[in-house]
């Protein structure tokens, strides 16, 4: 009898069932998740980050406070006795929301370098609205730290009242988008951060000294008259001063210097027409913005 050898059963394993996913349909709603999601990753960022909340502080206060200060008994004849401190006052208010917003911008730039971009630009949503979403989301943080700067106004000689409250922080807002969209437009061409901020020192110091923040827009040179009328801070400065400077006690011939509002061509620009100014570049530079991210890689 012989015996033969027994070969083990080869057993066949179960087949692993597939996991099926499923994209939700495309619609509005899941358009505006993408927009919320967006805005609040950047508030979340904001709000971890205590020492850039201070660092973006830093230069207004210096400004305010510092330069004012220092500057007073050189700039008392100028101002017809007005604090200095309240005449840059509505300039600073500005710059608090501006710097905040650029850096907001910044971030795209970082998300890229470390490969987050990419996998935000292959969700099925459209790329309109990250970028919106990224704009909500810097022009909320910047208002946040501008927030800041409006309760210092009676440190300036500013009394608080509901109107300016409103006013300030609806300035603040329009503005904050509109830098914020300017920023992103910047920063979707760019993929290194000392670039960008290289690119950013080189544009927004320039804007904020030329729009009038430290001085008077009346008769400048000429050069500098064009400069001033072209630059898109100058239009969102000049409604804040005047917004602040009608809630101070100032009198007639200092407001009058000091507070010589904007003209074209001899024509004076009401207020109303200096916001949609600030507000046509926002949704101009938005749209040039979806326009590159959309073409991007």
């Amino acid at each position: 009898m012989s015996a033969t050898t027994a070969k083990p059963a080869v057993q066949e394993r179960p087949e692993t069932p597939l996991i099926q996913v499923t994209v939700p349909p495309h619609s509005i709603f899941s358009e505006l998740r993408a927009m919320r999601i967006v805005w609040r990753r950047d508030l979340i960022r904001f709000v971890n980050d205590r020492i850039r909340m201070m660092a973006t502080l830093v230069q207004p206060l210096l400004f305010l406070f510092v330069l004012g200060s220092g500057l007073q008994q050189l700039s008392s004849a100028s101002t017809h006795g007005v604090n200095l401190k309240t005449f840059i006052y509505p300039g600073i208010l500005c710059i608090a929301v501006m710097f905040t917003a650029m850096f907001s911008a910044a971030s795209i730039v970082w998300d890229r370098e470390f490969g987050f971009l990419r996998e935000m630009l292959v969700a099925p949503v459209r790329r309109s609205s990250i970028v919106i979403g990224k704009c909500f989301g810097g022009a909320t943080v910047a208002c946040t730290q501008g927030a800041i700067m409006i309760l210092l106004a009676p440190l300036v000689g500013v009394p608080y009242s509901l109107a300016l409250i409103v006013g300030i922080f609806a300035l603040q807002l329009l503005l904050a988008f509109t830098i914020t969209a300017f920023g992103v437009m910047i920063a979707v061409r760019i993929k290194q951060m000392q670039a960008f901020f290289g690119v950013m020192q080189m544009i927004v110091m320039p804007m904020f000294f030329i729009s009038g923040a430290l001085f008077p827009v009346a008769n400048l040179p000429g050069w500098l008259t064009f400069l001033n009328r072209i630059d898109p801070l100058t239009y969102a400065v000049d409604p804040m001063k005047k917004l602040v400077f009608s809630n101070v006690n100032v009198p007639p011939a200092a407001r009058h210097v000091l507070d010589p509002g904007v003209s074209w061509f001899g024509w004076h620009v009401p207020v109303l027409v200096e916001v949609a100014v600030v507000l046509v570049l926002g949704l101009v530079m938005l749209g040039v913005a979806i326009w590159e991210f959309s073409t991007t890689e």
